[in-house]
């Protein structure tokens, strides 16, 4: 993965204004046709872009200096916001397009200008496949070697997965919804419109809970990535003046923002002054070979 700490909002605002203009159009044909699909779509895209306002809010909050009342930053208030988010894609897509459409099962209500529908559900799953698309483009930047999969449970970029997470939805809840008014108008019958809503409520529903799952591990102190650990390692198997390292911990506190404290015994260093020198020139070369790390602790020591 990148060593860069990651500002850029860029697929944030793509994100935002596809949703901006694909829920004008979904709720303009929701109330032409009358389709529950069709307005659980709209509902959805409206609950984006207010989702994708509180991630660039987050980001900025995030962004915050250090002070003395948070001495290690804000960087965590970006998982706060995206843990939040997971939580309205929850409750503000997710639950009501299923009680939206266990309503249209079970009071099913003729539909009107479906074809209209079909070509607006086109339309908008074209403009949310681009805007997917531009996510896994970011996401291939940023992962490097790392694989496609591994990267979305391994990430700490919670702003990109939350997005990602929104736009694969999305688009997978307008195919559902494009097969279920398919059904509805072939067959007459117009549960099938039901069913289509129900099954955006299952989508929306599994991927909050995978966001919410991946974040919250974030939120509450994760282990930064696995090679910084060894970059670290590597670094003090170079130096001479260092035997051997008892702990080495490492926390993401923030997109780009890594905490690391260790305990290491240095060999024969008696002199005070030699000691620091050695414990600085450690943490140059760290710094140096990693720079997304913000705070680095050493504490010298003769036993674990």
């Amino acid at each position: 993965m990148s060593k860069e700490g990651h500002s850029d909002t860029g697929h944030i605002f793509q994100s935002l204004f596809t949703n901006l203009v694909i829920a004008a159009i979904k709720g303009a044909a929701a109330v032409f046709t009358g389709s529950g699909a069709m307005l659980a779509e709209a509902i959805h895209s409206s609950s984006d872009c207010a989702n994708q306002l509180l991630l660039l809010l987050g980001v900025k909050r995030s962004a915050k200096k250090a002070d003395a009342s948070h001495p290690l930053g804000y960087g965590r208030a970006l998982y706060f916001w995206s843990f939040l988010v997971a939580l309205l894609l929850f409750t503000g897509g997710g639950v009501f397009s299923i009680y939206e459409g266990l309503e249209k099962v079970t009071h099913p209500e003729p539909l009107e200008h479906v074809g209209i529908a079909l070509a607006i559900l086109i339309v908008s799953l074209a403009l949310e496949g681009w805007s997917t698309f531009g996510n896994v483009k970011e996401m291939n930047k940023r992962r490097g070697a790392v694989p496609f999969f591994r990267y979305l449970k391994d990430t700490k970029d919670s702003d990109l997965i939350v997005v990602f997470g929104e736009n694969s939805a999305a688009s997978g809840g307008l195919a559902f919804a494009i097969i279920a008014l398919t059904m509805a108008w072939t067959t007459g019958d117009t549960r099938w419109d039901g069913v289509g809503s129900l099954l955006v409520g299952v989508v929306l529903i599994a991927v909050a809970i995978f966001l919410a799952v991946e974040v919250q591990s974030l939120l509450l102190g994760e282990r930064a990535d696995p090679n910084i650990e060894a970059a670290i390692r590597a670094i003090a198997a170079k130096h001479a003046t260092i035997d051997r390292i008892y702990n080495l911990i490492t926390i993401q506190q923030g997109p780009g923002e890594v905490l690391v404290a260790i305990k290491i015994k240095f060999h024969n260093q008696s002199s005070g002054d030699a000691l620091v020198d050695a414990i600085n020139a450690f943490e140059r070369d760290i710094r140096a070979e990693r720079n997304e790390i913000r705070w680095c602790f050493v504490e010298p020591d003769t036993h674990d």
